[in-house]
């Protein structure tokens, strides 16, 4: 029972690493209409800029804010010098300069950076709290929590409760009709984007003191979970995205400790294969919405 209660929690602790990653997707997805697979590579890019700030300066929180910042500034200039000009006719398309981005950036990356691990400190102690001999979760994993809730709450002002919030979702959907009723669907794009390269970074700022550290290819296997769980929430869904984190978390935390590390990679592709047979609009998405 023990054995059980820990990796509850320790799957809980992944889960809302994955969910923070899972709700970058969600954003990029709900202001632009597309996956950027980028969005790992774009997310280490400023980690690596936030922990040199905070290496310099000796603050973590002004690398964090450099980060967060440099994610804003990341996804505006990826949206008005690489993506505005693919070809959008074939959702392909984008994906492919996604792709192909991936490998620009994780080049330039270790060009500059080399391609050793990193030590990547974390702002709050990750020793978990011991109750009645089982480790629960350590003030970290706390920190993480209250961060993830803190963006869906915001996003979910954002979307349901703001002009700017229907005007993004306006010119995802519809940009031709949003243009004749006086949308800059063009600055909404821009600002989509921006926001989601923030979350993401912000996400990468979680998920890598959980990893070994600092390296070009830190947000490789965290994109795979984090996209499963945006899948199984529902890519329209902020809070779909935090449930999908969750179970992603869960399933490898159950998996990794009763039938071993090697065998959960295999989990979550089975997960996402099953949820995208079963229901391809996820748990809180609408399949109209992702037909659209």
């Amino acid at each position: 029972m023990d054995r059980f209660i820990f990796l509850t929690f320790d799957g809980l602790s992944r889960g809302a690493v994955y969910a923070a990653f899972a709700l970058s997707l969600v954003l990029i997805w709900r202001a632009a209409r597309i996956v950027n697979f980028a969005q790992g590579a774009m997310a280490v890019a400023t980690a690596y800029a936030g922990y040199s700030v905070a290496t310099a300066t000796g603050s973590y929180w002004l690398g964090f804010a450099v980060a967060l910042v440099g994610g804003l500034l990341l996804g505006a200039g990826v949206e008005r010098v690489v993506m505005r000009f693919v070809d959008h006719s074939s959702p392909l398309n984008g994906v492919v300069v996604a792709l192909g981005l991936v490998l620009v950036i994780q080049a330039v990356l270790g060009m500059i950076y080399g391609n050793e691990f990193r030590p990547a400190g974390a702002p709050f102690s990750r020793d978990a709290f011991v109750v009645g001999g089982v480790a629960l979760l350590s003030r970290f994993d706390l920190w993480v929590f209250a961060a993830v809730i803190a963006v869906v709450a915001l996003l979910v002002l954002l979307f349901t409760r703001t002009a700017v919030g229907l005007r993004m979702r306006a010119a995802a959907f519809a940009p031709d009709v949003s243009r004749l009723l006086g949308v800059n669907v063009g600055g909404m794009l821009t600002l989509g984007w921006a926001l989601a390269a923030a979350v993401g970074s912000l996400a990468g700022m979680l998920v890598i003191p959980t990893e070994l550290g600092l390296h070009p290819n830190a947000m490789d296997i965290v994109f795979v979970s984090a996209f499963t769980a945006a899948v199984v929430g529902g890519l329209d869904s902020a809070i779909g995205a935090v449930v999908g984190g969750v179970i992603v978390g869960l399933l490898l935390s159950y998996v990794s400790g009763y039938l071993g590390a090697t065998v959960a990679p295999i989990a979550v592709l089975v997960l996402l294969l099953v949820v995208l047979l079963g229901r391809p609009g996820g748990l809180f998405g609408s399949v109209k919405a992702r037909a659209a």
